[in-house]
């Protein structure tokens, strides 16, 4: 299914970082990013990845950089905003993309390093990310923040303990830093995105009974596609959104519906 977004706002030189943006659905909120005018920070741990989706980018007459960072590392990520900053000036939009869950057991079965390990990524990076691209929002005064989510983030899910209670951290951080933040004239907000045909689900949905299982209870009856969760961030990232702040925009399927 082709729904790659017809009218994008104008988002003309606005630097936006999106982190794990090399890949998944931090490749398509890339290249929908580029599509609107702005300068994409590409930022992710694989040098490779992230050359593959700038020169894409740069090949339809887009803008981006690449920056390698592991957002679970304070000091990296303090460098990695600093070197948008040097480059471009200034940060307008963060999208906290970047995230794993590399493991599938029952919390009985779950190693603290395991816990750690989705912890460290999917919780602390996004609050590492958020301080440290916040500040330099603050000092302007201006800018919008979106965290990815997740479905994981609003109901439980088998065997995913510690990727729950991220994503669930997630959710209220960002009320939370939506509450600290809206009089200094930074907007923040999450996506919470349900189950897409990316990679990492590739063997999900090939799977004869775990891809029913998804689409089965999903209510428009299919996996989403990466480009369908473009719009949402855009939204949220732009003037239309100027009002919004502190909320949660499921892109889901109707999964979180039933």
């Amino acid at each position: 299914m082709n729904t790659a977004v017809k009218q994008v706002p104008d988002l003309s030189n606005k630097v936006v970082i999106v982190t794990g943006g090399g890949r998944g659905l931090g490749r398509s909120i890339s290249a929908g990013f580029a599509r609107t005018g702005a300068w994409v920070a590409l930022v992710g741990r694989d040098s490779e990845t992230l050359a593959q989706a700038k020169h894409e980018i740069i090949e339809t007459g887009g803008q981006a950089e690449a920056f390698i960072a592991d957002i679970s590392d304070e000091a990296s990520v303090e460098a990695m905003c600093n070197a948008v900053v040097a480059i471009w000036g200034r940060i307008d939009v963060l999208v906290n993309n970047a995230g794993i869950n590399p493991w599938y057991k029952p919390a009985e079965e779950t190693s603290l390093t395991e816990w750690r390990a989705i912890i460290d990524t999917n919780l602390t990076g996004v609050f590492l990310t958020c301080k440290h691209a916040g500040r330099h929002m603050l000092t302007a005064g201006q800018g919008a923040i979106i965290n990815i989510t997740s479905v994981a983030g609003r109901v439980g899910l088998t065997r995913s303990t510690a990727y729950c209670a991220a994503k669930g951290g997630v959710e209220m951080m960002t009320r939370q830093l939506a509450m600290d933040w809206a009089q200094r004239g930074v907007r923040v907000n999450s996506v919470a995105p349900g189950y897409f045909a990316t990679d990492l689900t590739e063997g999900m949905r090939r799977h004869p009974v775990l891809g029913k299982r998804v689409t089965d209870r999903t209510p428009l009856g299919r996996f989403g596609e990466p480009e369908e969760i473009v719009g949402a961030c855009l939204f949220l990232a732009s003037p239309a959104a100027s009002y919004i702040t502190g909320q949660s925009l499921g892109v889901d399927g109707g999964w979180t519906a039933c």
